[in-house]
């Protein structure tokens, strides 16, 4: 083998393995079903034709065969006219036609045996197409549950090999210490503050609540009052 058939062979061989890696199985198997039902269209033209000639070559064969019918007929009627000049002829012409016949029979028998080995080829191939079919949307089917289950894989496996999980934790535990520090402020602002101002503070409240409550007192004496007033009127 020469350097350039060898090339050559190497140039077709990594094409072909390119291709290979390349095809897609649902589009090669939308294309494959498509092309088989071209060719099951083809076929059915084919079966149609064929049939077409075997009704014509019967239909030559049933004419050839009457008019070899007629001829003897009409030999008859010469020989019974006497006239044997007339039969002669006639049964001449019956024998030319009976041979036509008798060659129209013959291919139209072929032909008969031809389209019926057609239609059991033409129901063959539309057995496979359907089966073609229903493999081909059980492949496509298989297909996309695998493309699922490796898009699922390639993102869990993105997901641990990622440090999203690692930020939460981080974000987390940088929360805790937000919360802590708050805590820690809270109880040393508690621990700060002086109790002298706490206790005036509670008594001005103490004061204020002091002063409501005597002013309350008052106001309710004051109502008595008016009441025993009203009475006393009343009564006068």
């Amino acid at each position: 083998m020469s350097v350039f058939s060898r090339i050559s062979t190497i140039f077709k061989a990594n094409v072909n393995d390119a291709l290979t890696k390349a095809e897609e199985p649902e589009k090669v198997l939308n294309q494959l079903t498509i092309e088989m039902q071209e060719q099951l269209v083809d076929t059915k033209q084919k079966v149609a034709a064929a049939i077409a000639d075997e009704k014509r070559l019967q239909r030559q064969y049933q004419e050839a065969a009457g008019e070899a019918k007629q001829w003897e007929e009409k030999a008859t009627v010469a020989v019974e006219q006497q006239r044997d000049d007339l039969a002669r002829e006639a049964l001449a012409r019956r024998n030319e036609a009976q041979q036509l016949a008798d060659e129209y029979k013959i291919q139209w028998d072929k032909q008969r045996q031809a389209v019926g080995q057609l239609k059991e080829h033409l129901r063959a191939l539309e057995v496979k197409i359907g089966e073609a079919n229903r493999k081909k949307h059980l492949l496509i089917a298989r297909q996309k549950r695998a493309k699922a289950q490796k898009a699922i894989h390639e993102t869990m496996a993105g997901m641990k090999d990622s440090s999203a999980f690692d930020t939460f934790d981080r974000m987390e535990q940088k929360v805790g210490d937000i919360e802590a520090r708050a805590d820690a402020a809270a109880e040393l602002a508690d621990f700060e503050r002086d109790p002298l101002e706490d206790e005036f503070a509670a008594l001005e409240t103490k004061g204020n609540v002091d002063d409501d409550l005597a002013a309350l007192k008052a106001k309710v004496g004051s109502g008595n009052e008016s009441e025993k007033g009203s009475s006393a009127e009343r009564e006068a």
